[in-house]
């Protein structure tokens, strides 16, 4: 009697091992098999290219991809929760053109940053409202500020771009180098490491990943699922103003044209850096992966003289075959469990 009640007790924890496993398995396979990818990308275009593995070719594509890693890091937290945010790329425009119209306004350069932080943060606390509380779908909220947020820029700027002074101490935001790192790659750095830690380490980390997988029970455990989606979507609005902050400062003007197409290469990234699109299932790691993979493929194909059209091909290539590859990997993973 009590070999049988212990063989029922070791079968149930059994059965929970296997399952652990599988999806420990599921993760870090996401993150080899865009590694794999990634090494073959450069192998490529080094092949291809005399100048791609060079010095300062590399670090051209980690300065000028700073952008996307940042806004990558943020949106994996938004994808996780199964979300989406179609706005970053208009309000990267929007606070490139509100920098430099500041600048020119004779508002101090530290607070210009701080108050493109602030916009990035209120549209942000404006759309992840309607979502978390108002219950509109992500994409429908966020493909409305798309809109309305692109408007805003182009009706600030008349459609011109707006210069900022070279001589300005806000240019070494986006042009300056410390110890041989461009500075744009130094930002990115600290908030990817900001991320990762917040993201593995961190309660928050934790109810983002559970709000999901399963909000309902998330929410059953005492959480305040509405509150940590809200803040998901002021995250993403806080890294698109930086984002836009560090462009306008490494172009010297800000245009509200900037960032078209942007939010399909942050998409891009997340997804192809093996996070769910269903939620319950990130990772920061795979997601700097897939960010580098598409600036590395946009900067081959230009070393390769190829035509810049091609790029958005390319990237909405990469994102049907990967968006595939996500359905068929974490919904035959369900079906496994």
């Amino acid at each position: 009697m009590t070999m049988t009640s212990s063989h029922a007790q070791t079968a149930p924890s059994s059965r929970l091992r296997k399952a652990r496993l599988y999806d420990k398995a599921i993760a870090n396979g996401g993150i080899v098999s865009i590694a794999l990818f990634f090494i073959a990308v450069c192998v490529f275009f080094s092949l291809f290219t005399n100048v791609f593995l060079t010095a300062p070719n590399l670090l051209n594509v980690v300065r000028q991809s700073a952008p996307l890693l940042i806004v990558a890091a943020a949106m994996t937290f938004v994808i996780t929760t199964g979300g989406i945010d179609l706005s970053v790329g208009s309000v990267l425009a929007l606070a490139a053109t509100l920098s430099a119209a500041c600048l020119q306004a004779g508002i101090a350069w530290p607070l210009v940053v701080i108050l493109m932080m602030l916009l990035g943060a209120a549209t942000g606390l404006i759309q992840g409202y309607f979502i978390a509380y108002e219950r509109i779908p992500a994409f429908i909220v966020t493909l409305a500020g798309l809109s309305v947020i692109r408007g805003l820029a182009l009706l600030i700027t008349g459609g011109y771009s707006i210069p900022v002074d070279p001589q300005s101490p806000f240019t070494a935001i986006g042009q300056a180098w410390f110890f041989g790192i461009p500075a744009p790659a130094m930002i990115a750095i600290v908030a990817l490491i900001a991320a990762y830690i917040a993201f593995n380490e961190t309660p928050f980390g934790r109810y983002v990943t559970g709000i999901g997988a399963n909000a309902e029970a998330v929410r059953r455990a005492g959480v305040n699922t509405r509150r940590v989606t809200l803040f998901v979507y002021v995250i993403s609005g806080v890294a698109a103003s930086v984002a836009g902050v560090i462009l306008a400062a490494r172009l010297g003007s800000g245009s509200s044209n900037a960032g078209q197409g942007f939010e399909l290469d942050v998409i891009a990234a997340v997804v192809l850096g093996g996070t769910s699109l269903f939620g319950g299932r990130g990772s920061v790691v795979g997601t700097v992966l897939g960010a580098l993979t598409v600036a590395v493929i946009a900067n081959g194909l230009i070393l390769s003289h190829m035509s810049p059209f091609f790029t958005p091909i390319v990237t909405g290539v990469i994102i049907l075959v990967a968006i595939w590859l996500n359905f068929r990997l974490f919904k035959g993973a369900a079906r496994g469990r």
